[in-house]
């Protein structure tokens, strides 16, 4: 019965944890200048207005600035690239340690 309860998928989704954490939480970083750490997303699907159904969302973790940016879902690497280079850093500048 006791090897029946120990292969039970839902009796080891609920059962009580009895060892402690192996590790002690850790607080993030917090960026020191803004424009350092960002996060890039895409939102995609979007209806085709004047050629364009994709954005572009650059968020600042620091500042919490957000740049949207419209764009074509076949955009190319090179053409991300350009789009930073105009909107990204030229207005914030590149990262210089």
């Amino acid at each position: 019965m006791e090897r029946y309860i120990d292969s039970y998928d839902m009796y080891q989704r609920i059962k009580n944890q009895t060892k402690v954490p192996e590790e002690k939480l850790m607080v993030n970083n917090i960026p020191e200048k803004s424009w350092i750490h960002f996060m890039v997303d895409f939102i995609t699907k979007l209806l085709l207005v004047a050629g364009k159904n994709m954005i572009l969302v650059v968020y600042n973790i620091l500042s919490k600035i957000a740049h949207f940016m419209v764009i074509t879902e076949g955009i190319s690497v090179e053409g991300l690239a350009r789009l930073f280079r105009d909107n990204i850093w030229k207005l914030h500048g590149l990262y210089q340690s």
